[in-house]
C-alpha cells in the first residue's frame, strides 16, 4: 500500500496512442519517475499533468484527431499544460509546417520541414552534443523532420549539423528524433521534471488567497 501511495504522487503523463511506439514512451516515462497512461480519447486528457505526442505520420494523426473534437481538446491541453512532441509529434506542435504545409496545434514557435532527412532507409543513430548534463546524447532518426528556424524564446538543447533537433519553449518540448528508442532517459527525465515544476506551480496558485475587492 505504501508503494501505491508513493506512485500516486508521481506526475501523471499521458502518451497519445494513435501511432508510433507509444508503449516505449510509456515505459521510458515510468523509468523517469512518472505514472504513464495511453490516451486514445479526448476524455482521457482531463486528469493528466502532461502529455507526449509520439512519432508516426503527422497527416494520418491529424485525420484521427479530427474526430470527436479531439484536435480542439488537444490544443486546449497544450496551451495549459506541458507537452512533448517527438518526430511527427514535433510537427503537430510547430507553428509553421512546410513540405507541404498542414494544420498543427501551433503552440511551439518553430518552423518544421517534414521528411527532411529522406526515406526510412536514410534513418540514422547518432551521438550528438547537448546542453543536457551527462555528455553526448544518443539520437535515433527515422524519416525525421528538420527544424528550420526557432523563435527567440525557444531554447536549443541539441543540434544535428547546425539544425536544432531538441528544443524547449517554456513548458513545451520537441525532438525530431526518437528518445524512446534509446536507453538514455535524460530527455524523458527533463520532460518529467518540467511537468513536476508546472504541477507544483499550479497547485501553489490554487492555494493563494483570493485578492480583496
Amino acid at each position: 500500500m505504501k508503494k501505491q501511495s508513493s506512485e500516486n504522487n508521481y506526475p501523471h503523463i499521458g502518451v497519445l496512442a494513435i501511432q508510433g511506439d507509444y508503449e516505449r514512451h510509456a515505459a521510458a516515462l515510468e523509468e523517469s519517475g512518472a505514472r504513464a497512461s495511453l490516451v486514445k480519447t479526448p476524455g482521457e486528457l482531463s486528469d493528466l499533468d502532461g502529455l507526449i505526442l509520439p512519432g508516426g505520420e503527422s497527416s494520418t494523426m491529424l485525420k484521427f484527431l479530427e474526430r470527436d473534437g479531439f484536435f480542439a481538446a488537444l490544443q486546449e491541453f497544450a496551451q495549459q499544460k506541458p507537452v512533448f512532441g517527438t518526430c511527427a509529434g514535433a510537427i503537430l506542435l510547430a507553428k509553421d509546417v512546410r513540405n507541404p504545409h498542414q494544420a498543427s496545434l501551433a503552440v511551439l514557435d518553430i518552423a518544421v520541414e517534414r521528411n527532411a532527412y529522406g526515406r526510412q532507409i536514410d534513418s540514422a543513430i547518432l551521438e550528438l552534443d547537448t546542453t543536457l548534463p551527462g555528455g553526448a546524447l544518443e539520437t535515433v532518426f527515422i524519416r525525421a523532420p528538420r527544424i528550420l528556424s526557432v523563435g527567440q524564446n525557444v531554447e536549443v538543447l541539441a543540434e544535428r549539423a547546425g539544425s536544432p533537433v531538441l528544443v524547449r519553449e517554456g513548458k513545451t518540448m520537441a525532438a525530431t528524433f526518437h528518445p524512446e528508442l534509446s536507453t538514455d532517459r535524460r530527455v524523458h527525465r527533463v520532460f518529467v521534471a518540467e511537468v513536476e515544476k508546472h504541477r507544483a506551480s499550479a497547485l501553489l496558485a490554487t492555494k493563494q488567497p483570493a485578492a480583496l475587492p
